[in-house]
């Protein structure tokens, strides 16, 4: 996306969904959430607006991490009521997540909402807790492994209703410590344990047992995995929700940013590789190598504001501080309300983003 594109002001009209141009009714897209903390607020802010669009719905949800809870939260949501459900489920957890300052000694200091910077670097619980992280484990600074986000997912989903009335069908993403592979939790294996295990970072939090196997953040296997929304939905449109920027264009210099870029650098790889695959096989559907029919085309899309997300520090993943949350929110409705300007019409006849230029 080119950097004039969002400073476009968001339209008068945003609360009231235009009128699309295409005749063809409702346009039905997969999407894929990647997960990054609080910075998840920004997805939040996209199906927010997404779920307003009357000419969109969705098929398959891909997601990890944050990702992951903001899937759980539209599934339940639809499940009980509907796009306005939805709505107001997801708003209800991001709420309970800033009331209940899940990282509780990580709030910013006075000096930090001045600046208006939503990181936490002068923090002296965040210095401390960024020390212990990685002089400790969490068995050693958390033995009784108490996890808020478990308590609060509960309280906001019904995971039985959403495992037997999800009216999308759901792919959460987590790393198996033990296998080094993949495990995706579809629709009926969806539990507040599926949910952190795919948010569980490994320095953070000890791994979520299920089933006798343990488990880590998604990230680093799929963030999100791409093959289920190929192999098992009807539509040929992934919308990609990025969270963890892929370009950079300055050197990280300090040890905090070093780590940060290892991350995002491989957060973002398996979605790269799966990127590689799917231009690979639209390749061999347009030069006719394959039979059409054989093989899936697949139309990619990307929903994102990698400006504003590389200004974020690395810190400002641990804020949940309302302002900060709802700030991401707005960002991501304005990105979603951008991109169906745009590319509403194009949804299901080509891809939006140049995958060469993006992933490969």
């Amino acid at each position: 996306m080119t950097a004039h594109h969002h400073h476009h002001p968001v339209k008068e009209s945003a609360a009231i969904p235009p009128i699309r141009k295409s005749g063809a009714g409702v346009k039905t897209v997969n999407l894929a959430l990647q997960g990054g903390g609080a910075h998840g607020a920004f997805g939040w802010g996209v199906l927010d607006r997404l779920l307003e669009e009357d000419g969109l719905s969705f098929d398959g949800v891909s997601a990890t991490s944050a990702g992951a809870m903001n899937a759980a939260l539209l599934a339940y949501g639809l499940a009980a009521g509907g796009r306005d459900g939805a709505k107001s489920v997801l708003e209800n957890f991001w709420r309970k997540i800033a009331n209940t300052a899940m990282f509780s000694p990580l709030q910013p200091t006075l000096f930090d909402r001045m600046m208006h910077n939503h990181s936490l670097e002068m923090s002296p619980a965040f210095m401390m807790m960024d020390i212990m992280t990685r002089v400790f484990s969490p068995y050693e600074t958390n033995p009784f492994n108490y996890n808020p986000l478990r308590k609060t997912l509960e309280q906001i989903v019904d995971f039985e209703r959403l495992r037997a009335e999800s009216p999308i069908r759901i792919f959460l993403s987590a790393t198996n410590v033990r296998q080094g592979k993949v495990r995706v939790f579809k629709n009926d294996e969806i539990t507040a344990d599926a949910v952190l295990a795919s948010a569980c970072l490994p320095f953070m939090f000890q791994a979520v047992e299920i089933e006798g196997e343990p488990y880590w953040d998604g990230g680093y296997m799929g963030n999100p995995a791409l093959f289920p929304l190929i192999y098992e939905c009807k539509s040929n449109d992934i919308v990609v929700v990025h969270i963890n920027p892929i370009m950079r264009s300055e050197t990280p210099k300090t040890a905090r940013d070093i780590l940060n870029r290892i991350n995002e650098i491989s957060f973002n790889s398996s979605l790269m590789r799966e990127m590689r695959a799917i231009s690979f096989v639209t390749k061999l559907i347009d030069d006719e190598t394959v039979p059409e029919g054989r093989m899936k085309r697949m139309f990619i899309h990307s929903i994102e504001n990698e400006d504003f997300m590389r200004k974020l520090g690395v810190s400002s993943k641990l804020n949940p501080d309302w302002e900060f949350l709802t700030h991401l929110r707005d960002i991501g409705r304005e990105s979603a309300q951008n991109w169906l300007d745009r590319n509403y019409d194009d949804i299901g006849r080509r891809s939006t983003v140049d995958i060469g230029e993006k992933y490969l």
